[in-house]
């Protein structure tokens, strides 16, 4: 599966400001960044970015998802430590 298409997955579902995906082989990074995460708990913020790739998962195409979530003033902090993948 393309970057572009699991990128496509979760931008045609959630409103994000920033979204960094690396995936390789059956393994998928994601590192989310919108304000309204900040108004959800750590397990809504998860929820909300593995639904869009449920069906990817249950298919096999996914085998293990790290999911990330900011709000974009803890990103702009976070990001002078750790670069976008």
């Amino acid at each position: 599966m393309e970057i572009s298409a699991i990128e496509k997955l979760i931008n045609d579902a959630v409103a994000l400001d920033e979204l960094h995906v690396k995936f390789d082989g059956s393994q998928c990074t994601v590192i989310a960044v919108a304000d309204f995460l900040g108004e959800l708990s750590r397990v809504k913020r998860q929820q909300a970015i593995y639904s869009p790739l449920a069906q990817v998962i249950n298919d096999g195409i996914i085998h293990a998802v790290t999911i990330k979530t900011f709000t974009t003033s803890d990103w702009q902090r976070e990001k002078m430590f750790n670069l976008p993948l």
